[in-house]
């Protein structure tokens, strides 16, 4: 990829940032952490990788995106309004009774959201099966699914890994947003999970360690992944949890806590936005 394109993606990223941001402080509810530390592979997948019409959200050609770590909905809202899916106004309805952007993705209200996510471990198990009925169809379009680390405590994940790699589903790409923090504190404390690397390749995945926020590596490993064949593919992502807002930033404490309105306008400036 050109380098400005890259950078094209970069300012996207950056632009969303400002988006969670606000509409996290206008619902005074979600996740903040996951939300900014995800946001740059989702950036990547939505406006430089994937195939999909916001036209027509359920166009067979498309491929499809599993958010599994359903917490982490604004990141995934936000691109679907940049994209095209809905008006960027109902952001801002974020967790709002009767509004089609709920706490967790709701496929059945949502444009462009495949399925319902949020029950952490079952996102992958779901992917897995979109792929494989790709397959039977024989369809080029593949399936990228976006896990959380402290999600791979759940046993269920790693049976769906086992089943991706017993049926050598190439076309499934499989992402950990790794920032090493869950809401109770340190992953490695909670419930260590690495070597993440190590425990997908025993399931028979390629994998590929990468910077989770330097958006030519995510680009390349995103390319990488629709080359290699005969595997499933999951990229280890090395995140920051609230990357780009230094007082959030490696904090567990930010999990689920949205900005408040002294913290909101400081976010903005870090972002290099100032508002009225």
């Amino acid at each position: 990829m050109e380098q400005h394109q890259i950078e094209q993606l970069q300012e996207k990223a950056r632009l969303l940032r400002a988006d969670i941001l606000r509409m996290l402080h206008k619902a005074q509810s979600g996740h903040t952490g996951g939300s900014l530390s995800a946001i740059d592979m989702i950036a990547a997948l939505y406006f430089g990788k994937m195939r999909h019409n916001p036209a027509e959200p359920a166009w067979e050609g498309r491929d499809r995106f599993v958010l599994c770590k359903g917490h982490a909905a604004p990141a995934q809202y936000v691109a679907l309004a940049e994209a095209g899916y809905f008006p960027k106004e109902d952001l801002m309805m974020l967790r709002r009774l009767g509004s089609h952007l709920q706490g967790h993705p709701d496929s059945k209200s949502t444009p462009g959201v495949e399925v319902c996510t949020g029950s952490l471990g079952q996102g992958l198990s779901q992917a897995v099966g979109m792929a494989l009925g790709l397959r039977l169809d024989r369809s080029d379009s593949r399936v990228y699914a976006l896990l959380g680390d402290g999600e791979l405590q759940e046993g269920q994940v790693w049976e769906a890994a086992m089943s991706a790699g017993h049926y050598r589903l190439d076309n499934l790409c499989a992402l950990v947003d790794a920032n090493g923090l869950q809401i109770d504190g340190e992953v490695t404390r909670v419930m260590n999970v690495t070597p993440i690397g190590e425990k997908f390749a025993a399931f028979g995945w390629h994998v590929l360690e990468i910077d989770g926020h330097d958006m030519a590596a995510i680009m390349d490993a995103l390319h990488k992944a629709g080359e290699l064949q005969g595997k499933p593919t999951v990229i280890v992502a090395n995140t920051v949890k609230g990357k780009g807002v230094p007082f959030f930033e490696n904090k567990a404490s930010y999990h689920g806590v949205p900005p408040s309105d002294a913290e909101l306008p400081e976010a903005l400036k870090h972002l290099g936005i100032t508002e009225d």
